[in-house]
Order: C-alpha cells, then structure tokens, then sequence
C-alpha cells in the first residue's frame, strides 16, 4: 500500500469521482483511475461501485474513507506544526452554525488578528451541525447545548432564555408574557425536526402535560422571522436572537423555566489544528470575560 494510492482513493471518496479528484490532484484520470485499481487488487478489496458514470463507496470503502479522514486530518496538522506561522497566515477556517448571532463577538476580532485566514460560515439545525463536524465538511460547530460526548472539544459560549414573539399589533403582543398552555391558544410557527429550540420546548410541554402542534413549520430563524412578521403565529427563539426588528414584539415565557446553553465545539481530534485551535482559544478566553463582566446579583 502507497501513500498515491490512499490518496487518490481518499479523494476520489470525498469529491464523488474520479475526473473531479483528478482536476484536484492535477494528475490525469486515468492516472487516478490506475492508483485506485492497484490498491484494490493488491488487497483484493472493491471500494467503490463503478456504475456508469455514478461512483459509488462499498462498505468496504466506507470504513476506509474513516481511516483515512483520520490520516490525512493528522497529516494537516504535522504541516501545520512545522509551519504554524502559515497556517495562520494562510489557512481556511468552515464553521456551521445554528445561529450565526453567537458567533459575532468572536469573528470580529479573530479576522482582526489574523486577517488571512479565510472563514466560511454556514448554518443548520443541531443534527447538520454533527453530521458535518463528523463528515469533516465543517472543522467548528455551534449548538444549541453542550453536547455530552467525549468526541468533543467544547467551549461554553452563553446561556440565554427561550421567549416567544408575534408580529407587532397582534393580539399575542399584546400579552405580558406566555405559560406553555397559554400557547395553545395560538398557531405556532416552529423550526423543522432536528432544531435544539423545538426539542427543548416540546421537551418542557411534556413534563407539562401540554400538547403543543406546528401550525406552520419552516427551516431556518430567518423563514420563522419572516412568517411570524406577517401575523401568521407565534414563534420561539433563543433570547440572545431576538434581536431588533420592528415587525415583532418579544414575549416572555412564564412558568417553565426553558433556555438555551450555546456552545462551539470541535472533534477532539481536530482541536490540535493551529488555526482550529487558535479559534477555540479565543472563544474561550472572551466567554470568560463576558461571564465576568456580568454583576453578581
């Protein structure tokens, strides 16, 4: 086994084919094509279904691409090692989050120190969030908890409450504040399966003995926004992403005590990057700072 060859497999695996993989490696498809054959036929092993022009990972190749996400993420980071100065001169950070709102006190200065690395940010619900992390599609996710996992690197962003809000001149903005059975009485706008924010109210209906049904379900803060702006229900959202908007009026929830604990996390064994870690450390170090600077009651 070569080191060519798990390469032109590894990349063949995450671009889904062997003419995308080649145009990445600036070798020719045949080329590729010949590293990928020699390696299954020395083990004796298909890792992928050649099905006209549809590649595909076998199980075999599956549990391979596994490996080899872990050999070439340890790969990145000795380079990043013997060269840290260029990594955070030049290097890429992706993040995915459920909320990008958390994140704006830590991007500002982190671009202000190390203005080339690049950042891409996405957002989706909790389980998109894990899925990428652990599908190396993203290196840094934000969630709606603080997951319990030993896989994970953790850092404690904020803690905030859960409020609801309806479009100004409605009658619920009209309310003081809202229990849980108090929003049956309205059509609720909630996010789609998989959103922290719905499990976590669904989760305190139960315990309450209430049923709570989407009138309306939408992906995404922004669509809940947008629907609740128009008088179509009531939506629930993280305080800390209320925000300001004109069109809505924030509802305190009474009785059930509900709130969200944002936190960034990495894969343990990803946290060891330079740049992955330089951010981590950053966030950590003004999180702390932000819970010092609030007063003791």
């Amino acid at each position: 086994m070569r080191y060519v060859q798990l390469r032109a497999f590894h990349h063949v695996a995450i671009h889904g084919g062997f003419s995308r993989a080649a145009e990445n490696l600036h070798l020719t498809q045949p080329a590729l094509s010949d590293q990928v054959r020699k390696l299954e036929e020395e083990y004796d092993v298909i890792l992928f279904n050649r099905r006209k022009k549809q590649v595909t990972l076998t199980p075999a190749g599956r549990r391979l691409l596994d490996i080899t996400h872990r050999f070439f993420e340890v790969e990145t980071q000795a380079l990043e090692l013997l060269s840290e100065t260029r990594a955070l001169s030049a290097g890429s950070l992706r993040i995915i989050a459920d909320s990008a709102m958390h994140l704006l006190h830590v991007l500002q200065p982190f671009r202000a120190r190390y203005p080339k690395v690049q950042l891409s940010l996405r957002t989706g619900n909790s389980q998109e969030v894990f899925d990428a992390l652990f599908n190396y599609e993203a290196d840094i996710g934000v969630l709606g908890e603080v997951p319990q996992n030993r896989d994970m690197e953790v850092v404690r962003l904020s803690t905030t409450p859960l409020v609801a809000f309806a479009a100004a001149g409605s009658e619920a903005a009209n309310a003081t504040s809202l229990t849980l059975r108090q929003l049956t009485r309205y059509p609720l706008v909630l996010r789609e399966p998989g959103s922290k924010t719905r499990e976590k109210l669904e989760e305190a209906a139960r315990r309450t003995g209430v049923e709570l049904t989407a009138a309306i379900e939408a992906e995404g803060r922004e669509a809940i926004r947008e629907i609740v702006a128009s008088g179509a229900g009531i939506g629930i959202v993280s305080e800390a992403e209320f925000g300001h908007d004109p069109r809505v009026v924030r509802i305190p929830l009474a009785g059930e005590t509900l709130s969200m604990d944002e936190a960034l996390i990495c894969l343990r064994e990803r946290a060891g990057g330079k740049v992955v870690s330089a951010f981590m450390e950053m966030a950590a170090k003004i999180a702390e700072e932000n819970q010092l600077a609030v007063p003791a009651i």
